[in-house]
């Protein structure tokens, strides 16, 4: 293999889908206590997370810094391979910035050799599609300089529609207005929210219900979807099993020979969106 791929904890990977990734960790506090979370989401207590932040728990992320990268990227390039890092959305994150200072600096230092930042426009598994691909191309054999092009091309195809049932969550990190939440809630309005071609999170509609909202990201995955047999797609849930399932059916019938997996939403932007966030993400047509 002739480049190492990272990602970190918001790629939302379970560990049975981590070959060939390596995982830096995201730290957070919760109620001011300091806490990493180290990215295999089947290993970590979401059931626990989310009921805290249902009891009204305070969690405060943090980007991931230069000096991380530095440690983690540099041993790689002194092996005499490349690296490709795939971070979380530049739009949402100053940890791209990051991550791309480190680059230049270490390739300063290391000459001959490539460190590149994927912005994937995305977080959770829209970041995590892309380690995927990655991994997949570094086990093909690809230099990291062609792998680089097709993940940067990739980035305009991963799609990802989410809703949340507690507008209030959205409210705390400036995403809606204090007004829009307060009316939002007493109608029970959800809404639909993506990840655009800038990496911002915005609303491209509403529903009356959480019914209705399941079924308008299904909706979108029919809009979108590619045409190719057996499409990979991806549900996460803050603690909402029931609904994910729900989704899950619901693209069964548009695709019956989708390949699914269903997991719990990582923590680290879990916190951003609240329990009952419920997200879909897949290779469609365009964002």
């Amino acid at each position: 293999m002739s480049f190492a791929v990272f990602a970190d904890g918001t790629a939302n990977l379970p560990g049975r889908l981590l070959d060939g990734i390596r995982l830096l960790p995201s730290s957070y506090t919760m109620n001011g206590t300091p806490l990493v979370y180290t990215g295999d989401i089947e290993h970590f207590d979401t059931k626990a997370y989310y009921d805290d932040l249902r009891r009204g728990a305070v969690v405060k992320t943090s980007l991931l810094n230069t000096a991380l990268f530095i440690e983690n990227f540099e041993p790689v390039l002194e092996e005499g391979k490349d690296v490709i890092y795939i971070a979380m959305s530049s739009g949402i994150s100053g940890t791209y910035n990051a991550a791309y200072s480190a680059a230049s600096q270490l390739m300063e230092e290391h000459p001959g050799r490539l460190v590149h930042i994927v912005d994937s426009h995305g977080c959770g598994f829209g970041n995590g599609m892309l380690a995927l691909r990655a991994a997949k191309l570094n086990s093909e054999g690809l230099p990291a300089a062609r792998a680089s092009i097709i993940l940067d091309n990739m980035v305009r195809h991963c799609c990802q529609y989410f809703t949340v049932d507690d507008l209030n969550f959205l409210k705390r990190t400036g995403r809606v207005s204090g007004a829009t939440a307060a009316i939002g809630t007493t109608l029970n309005i959800k809404p639909i929210l993506y990840g655009d071609q800038t990496g911002h999170i915005v609303s491209c509609g509403i529903s009356r219900g959480r019914k209705r909202a399941i079924r308008k990201l299904a909706d979108k995955y029919a809009e979108k979807r590619m045409n190719i047999p057996s499409p990979q797609v991806f549900i996460s849930h803050g603690d909402c099993l029931e609904d994910a399932e729900a989704l899950k059916a619901m693209i069964l019938e548009i695709s019956p020979d989708a390949n699914i997996t269903v997991c719990p939403h990582e923590p680290f932007s879990g916190a951003h969106v609240g329990p009952g966030m419920l997200g879909l993400f897949f290779a469609g047509i365009e964002r």
